[in-house]
């Protein structure tokens, strides 16, 4: 194993004190929960956003706090949920008084915390509620699921609700607004490489250097097949076969387009992937918006692969995504 690190347990520690001293003025940290703050919590008569996982995902989750996105976010161990008492932690410190709503990727331990979190917190007197992400195409169940998983489609709900949320919206609307995201959205991932938690120090899985899995996991879970690499057309052309003929109707509609990279891929190879799924979705009578998101967004270490997300837009939707926020992880948000 080699990784710019200076011991296993103590890396996400260490990585949270780097965020807040490269951007002091934007986040503050709650060194003993784990939990990184927009600098400004809690804003008071704004319902305050909740997000978290494991980290390992970076700029996911902390790279997404700041005004116009998340009030908190909540890092547990390498690919670990964090804890409830992280998460409630978490909420006091954001509690401005209309509520906290938390964005939850549907894997089980980030399920079943953040509900203990929001029961905690409504037994102190902070309403909450929640939206959890499905937006993976690729399996309905896997080693970490019941039912499809939140990827990185998951980034489009923190910005949309994040936006609604300092314009005023209540929880009940975030709450709407959430669903409706979450129902509009699909993502598909895949992998050339597997990746390495510091603590193991070992692969997560095995593959051959001339094969690829499509369909992966964030945490490296099996996707639907494994096979030879092939082209980079070929490869985009299947995962929108997958995403396309799934249960939203892109056919005619503005979308926005996320490229993402899985930690380990260069931007040449990303734009590579962009170049053809612009040039399917023309062809597809799918009409791109504005500009698409081409980068590392939702990561999984140092894993080599990318996964693409359609959100199919509104006006609604239009409006709070090129909305101005101010975050950590920059551009183009």
């Amino acid at each position: 194993m080699k990784k710019l690190i200076n011991a296993p347990e103590r890396v996400v520690g260490e990585m949270l004190r780097g965020m807040e001293l490269a951007h002091g003025g934007l986040l503050r940290l709650l060194p003993e929960n784990g939990v990184v703050l927009r600098a400004d919590a809690p804003v008071q008569g704004k319902v305050a956003l909740v997000s978290g996982g494991g980290s390992g995902h970076e700029p996911t989750h902390g790279g997404f706090v700041g005004p116009g996105m998340l009030d908190a976010a909540c890092a547990g161990s390498v690919f670990t949920s964090p804890t409830p008492d992280q998460m409630l932690e978490a909420t006091k410190a954001v509690d401005g008084g209309a509520g906290v709503f938390y964005v939850v990727k549907n894997y089980t331990g980030d399920v079943l915390n953040f509900e203990m979190a929001g029961e905690l917190a409504e037994a102190e007197g902070i309403q909450t509620d929640y939206v959890v992400t499905n937006d993976d195409v690729a399996v309905e169940d896997s080693t970490f699921t019941s039912g499809r998983r939140g990827i990185a489609g998951t980034i489009f709900v923190h910005k949309i609700c994040g936006a609604a949320a300092d314009d005023g919206k209540d929880l009940a609307g975030i709450k709407e607004l959430a669903e409706k995201v979450n129902g509009n959205v699909r993502s598909m991932g895949m992998a050339l490489t597997s990746c390495t938690p510091p603590e193991s120090g070992e692969p997560i899985f095995q593959i051959g250097d001339d094969e690829m899995e499509i369909g992966i996991g964030i945490h490296g879970e099996p996707g639907i097949q494994r096979k030879k690499i092939e082209p980079a057309d070929n490869i985009v052309d299947e995962m929108l076969d997958k995403i396309l003929g799934d249960s939203v109707d892109f056919s005619g509609s503005e979308v926005a387009v996320m490229v993402n990279g899985m930690g380990g891929t260069p931007l040449m190879e990303l734009y590579v992937a962009y170049a053809r799924v612009a040039d399917r979705l023309k062809d597809e009578g799918v009409n791109v918006w504005r500009m698409p998101y081409v980068g590392d967004y939702m990561t999984s270490l140092e894993m080599a692969g990318f996964s693409i997300t359609l959100l199919k837009l509104d006006e609604e939707m239009k409006g709070y995504l090129a909305a101005p926020c101010d975050v950590a992880a920059g551009r183009p948000f």
